[in-house]
């Protein structure tokens, strides 16, 4: 059954049913940390129900989206909240798979890549027995070599790549986008509360990029009393200037 919820108070709607990934504070992260400008040209790369594309619409309504999924159902829910929010000529989802990129899309069409991927390695992490959860948290039909591959096609020169992750894969995310020419040069770490050991990692790399990495500040998700931080709030669109400029 499918279940619809509104990211803020008058804003986009989203869905996601029991078979489908379900929405998480990851992707509300990734979707707040990308720098935006009005006409950039995005894609998300295993974009699911279409979630982070949303999320970005929400923060910058001027933005051309292509997500990439390669489950048939996810997509159809996605092309659902598309349809809810009328946003045809902005947020579209192709049907395929990531690993063959070159087949779907031409090479330096995008200015930014987004991806909320998956953080085990196949056989690693705590099992589903549903499929499209095993894949969506699994590197079982897309690895990280895959997804850095792809983004790399993908970007214009200096175009930025940005995800989200777990930070025991950091050396591995490192190694990666260097190997595909994607040069890490902004990092988060994500702590649940001040002190607290990192849960999630944030990267944006640049295609083409040179050396120099800023490690910013923690984002923690709650503050010294234990309430939303404000950088929790400004994710959810919680801010009292976000709740007034909702359409």
């Amino acid at each position: 059954m499918e279940q619809w919820d509104s990211l803020c108070p008058g804003g986009l709607r989203f869905c996601w049913d029991e078979y489908a990934h379900k929405p998480g504070t990851d992707s509300f992260l990734l979707g707040s940390f990308p720098p935006l400008r009005p006409g950039l040209r995005v894609c998300d790369l295993g974009s699911g129900t279409g979630l982070l594309g949303l999320l970005l619409l929400q923060r910058q309504p001027n933005l051309h989206i292509t997500g990439v999924e390669i489950q048939p159902h996810a997509a159809a829910l996605s092309d659902s909240a598309v349809a809810e929010n009328n946003l045809g000529d902005r947020l579209r989802t192709l049907r395929g798979d990531i690993r063959q990129i070159r087949a779907l899309l031409p090479a330096g069409r995008f200015d930014l890549c987004v991806s909320n991927p998956p953080y085990f390695l196949d056989g690693g992490g705590a099992t589903t027995p549903v499929p499209s959860r095993r894949t969506a948290r699994s590197e079982t039909d897309c690895t990280l070599s895959d997804l850095c591959r792809a983004a790399a096609h993908l970007l214009r020169w200096s175009g930025a790549f940005c995800l989200v992750h777990r930070p025991e894969r950091l050396c591995d995310i490192i190694c990666t986008l260097r190997e595909n020419g994607l040069e890490p040069k902004r990092m988060q770490l994500v702590e649940f509360r001040p002190g607290a050991a990192p849960s999630l990692l944030l990267v944006e790399a640049r295609r083409g990029g040179k050396p120099g990495l800023s490690i910013e500040p923690p984002l923690c998700l709650t503050d010294a009393s234990g309430g939303p931080s404000a950088e929790y709030a400004a994710a959810y669109f919680r801010t009292p200037e976000q709740k007034e400029n909702t359409p």
